[in-house]
């Protein structure tokens, strides 16, 4: 398999959107399969952005940890900071949780399960995830919004540029599709900067 040259990228995520599931899965499947990539995943909270203007950041409310998806994303970055090896299988597994099983990602035995899926002890994890995971999302989620404008997931960042890209498909475990599938779109990313927009209106059916 021939692997793309090295790159380094950045790629928001947040486990409530079934298109962020894909190209995340896209990704650790290429990872996996040799793909000498430097991947940033970088949380990304829907909730927020959607948030009407004047409202309180979502992390600053008090039922913070229970809003949809946003503790699922502190979870990860727990993982990330306490068990960094086991984070690609973690990261996921919480999108499994949602998009795979219909499970709810704000049910705290839900998330110690998927955990759990993924070879690692949930309790550590999830003490972290309610205070320093919620902060590190914050700040994520805002350095997406103030440094590249980001709005929504999945959004690849790039040296130059970031562009939100929708993937149908999943890799099925199939890392050399993978690599393929998101090797064009780094080429794109970085190579192509005059293309600015690039969207099918006759969605396959």
């Amino acid at each position: 398999m021939n692997a793309p040259t090295p790159t380094t990228f950045g790629l928001t995520f947040d486990y409530l959107c079934p298109f962020a599931r894909n190209a995340n899965e896209h990704v650790v499947a290429a990872l996996k399969g040799g793909a000498p990539w430097q991947v940033d995943f970088v949380p990304f909270s829907l909730s927020q952005a959607h948030a009407s203007e004047g409202d309180v950041a979502v992390w600053e409310r008090p039922d913070a940890d229970r809003q949809s998806g946003l503790l699922a994303l502190a979870v990860a970055v727990s993982v990330r900071a306490l068990a960094p090896e086991h984070f690609l299988a973690a990261h996921v597994e919480l999108f499994a949780l949602r998009h795979d099983h219909g499970r709810d990602l704000r049910d705290i035995d839900e998330l110690a399960r998927a955990l759990q899926r993924a070879a690692l002890d949930p309790a550590p994890i999830l003490s972290r995830a309610r205070e320093e995971g919620l902060a590190e999302v914050a700040a994520s989620h805002m350095r997406m919004v103030t440094g590249h404008e980001v709005w929504g997931v999945p959004t690849f960042v790039g040296s130059e540029r970031a562009v939100f890209v929708r993937i149908l498909d999943r890799p099925q475990g199939d890392a050399e599709r993978a690599i393929r599938r998101i090797g064009r779109v780094i080429e794109l990313l970085e190579d192509e900067n005059e293309l600015h927009e690039f969207k099918q209106v006759d969605l396959p059916r």
